[in-house]
């Protein structure tokens, strides 16, 4: 588009944005940064509606942008509003302060950003296909029933009930621990595939046919660990704004887990999808906007919210921009802190 149409189509957006109607040639004339005509304004409008940026309600004569107008908007001709100093401050007390794990780092920056933006957010997390198993354990609990607990080196507990066709002695319980042990601390969480539980149990002989669940409870936790889930957060928010069906809201809270085939987390900077775009998607008046955050150079996951299409773009991709760096600096000092603790033990052993 040339420059006439990008600024007609900016002051569109923010025209709307701000009162929620369409917006005429003559709310447009009597703008200061527009200096064409009004008969220019209205050719040019009418361009951008047969080019999909804009669309006409058959009850005005102004126009509304479309999803399609809107996403040109954001990447091309919106100038973000940066986050001043009071708000920086705001939201790092949101986020608290402490040692927490990768989890709550990722639950208490969400639940900032559902604060700030009054949107709904959500995030996933696979910052445990990173992680490595630090310690497995067996708990008897019951006649014949035992728990199996597995710990990340990212915090994440896993345990599984596991019923064996009778009771374990004591030796029997601390042998097979330590076997896990001895083969599973410090395996990354990618490696627990079937063959290599499978050499596992090849490795434990004679013992196999009787600790079996146990062994495939290991398997079955360390997949659970390394699958992505979708948390989400502020879904009442939805309904606050106003401009989003109760009937979408309550889909859309039974039909979470659609948010993640709408994301790419391969993508680098802000995510920008729109539920008009799927078929499937609850929402049809809604923005999704995300980004990725990393933990050691690595993809880790996504944080985003979800919001009607009249959003001010402006001031909440750089929230979204702002949480996703603090997650990844987050993510990375931890993961520092734990290294130096780490060799801190190895040190102290060595002593």
């Amino acid at each position: 588009m040339d420059m006439r149409a990008n600024k007609i189509l900016a002051a569109i957006v923010d025209e709307y944005i701000k009162t929620g109607e369409p917006v005429g040639s003559k709310a447009l004339a009597l703008r200061e940064d527009i200096t064409v005509s009004s008969a220019t304004i209205r050719n040019t409008m009418a361009a951008l509606e047969q080019a999909g940026y804009l669309s006409h309600p058959h009850t005005s004569a102004g126009r509304v942008p479309t999803f399609t107008g809107f996403r040109y908007y954001i990447e091309n001709l919106m100038n973000p509003e940066p986050i001043d100093a009071e708000e920086i401050t705001a939201i790092n007390r949101l986020l608290g302060g402490g040692e927490a794990t990768d989890e709550a780092i990722i639950e208490s920056a969400s639940t900032a950003l559902a604060e700030i933006t009054k949107c709904a957010t959500f995030s996933t997390n696979h910052v445990s296909k990173f992680s490595v198993i630090s310690k497995v354990d067996v708990i008897p609990t019951g006649k014949r029933l035992y728990v199996l607990l597995l710990i990340a080196s990212n915090g994440t507990i896993k345990n599984k009930v596991c019923r064996m066709e009778f009771d374990l002695t004591n030796e029997q319980m601390s042998d097979f621990t330590e076997f896990l042990n001895e083969h599973l601390r410090g395996v990354n969480l990618e490696t627990m595939s079937e063959e290599y539980i499978e050499q596992l149990a090849g490795a434990l002989g004679g013992y196999m046919l009787s600790l079996a669940p146990l062994l495939h409870a290991v398997y079955e936790l360390s997949e659970e660990m390394m699958r992505d889930s979708v948390d989400v957060k502020g879904e009442a928010n939805l309904l606050a704004s106003g401009e989003i069906p109760m009937t979408d809201v309550l889909r859309f809270m039974e039909q979470k887990s659609e948010i993640s085939a709408m994301l790419d987390d391969a993508l680098s900077g802000i995510s920008v999808r729109f539920g008009a775009e799927s078929d499937s998607f609850a929402i049809s008046n809604s923005t999704l906007l995300s980004a990725s955050y990393y933990k050691d150079g690595r993809p880790a996951g996504t944080i985003g919210i979800i919001g009607p299409m009249r959003l001010d773009y402006r001031k909440v991709i750089p929230y979204i921009e702002y949480l996703s760096d603090k997650v990844t600096r987050l993510l990375s000092e931890e993961s520092a802190d734990k290294l130096i603790q780490t060799e801190r033990e190895e040190n102290d052993d060595d002593e």
